[in-house]
């Protein structure tokens, strides 16, 4: 058994360890909430530095890419023009071997039409011929039979 002086006694000493044991507590609380508050520090500037690090490697994938997309647009320019030139030259080609064509075409068909009227001419003269002397032959058989017509009267 114990007085009461005895226990008051222990009561202090006890309340006085655990006020000790309250402030060694608090002052660890405080020192791991400084340490967890310096590691997220570091965190923080860890993570802006990953932050940074993507923002430029993001900056310069899309400047890459848009270049490349230039690029590619002026080659496709390029060739476009290319191809629009080649047409150009095919069609002035062809233009050129047309109108040679059409040329020769008419030529032909002028020669066609002088020959034509040519051998119009020729069929004409030679019809006019051909009555004439028919008229002739007639007229010489005519002649021929009057004369034998008044030599026999």
């Amino acid at each position: 058994m114990v007085t009461q002086a005895q226990q008051e006694i222990t009561l202090q000493q006890l309340m006085a360890h655990l006020d000790s044991i309250r402030k060694d507590m608090v002052i660890l609380e405080k020192s791991e909430f400084a340490n967890l508050r310096a590691e997220n520090e570091k965190m923080k500037i860890e993570l802006d530095q990953v932050k940074q690090q993507l923002i430029n490697e993001t900056s310069r994938i899309r400047a890459e890419n848009k270049l490349d997309i230039n690029l590619e647009r002026s080659r496709v320019t390029d060739l476009f023009t290319d191809q629009e030139k080649k047409l150009m030259e095919a069609t002035t080609e062809f233009t050129k071997k047309d109108t040679h064509t059409k040329s020769v075409i008419s030529e032909t068909s002028n020669k066609i039409d002088t020959e034509i009227a040519s051998l119009k001419t020729l069929m004409e003269s030679n019809k006019l011929e051909t009555i004439r002397y028919l008229a002739a032959s007639v007229f010489t058989c005519l002649a021929i039979a009057l004369g034998f017509y008044r030599f026999w009267k």
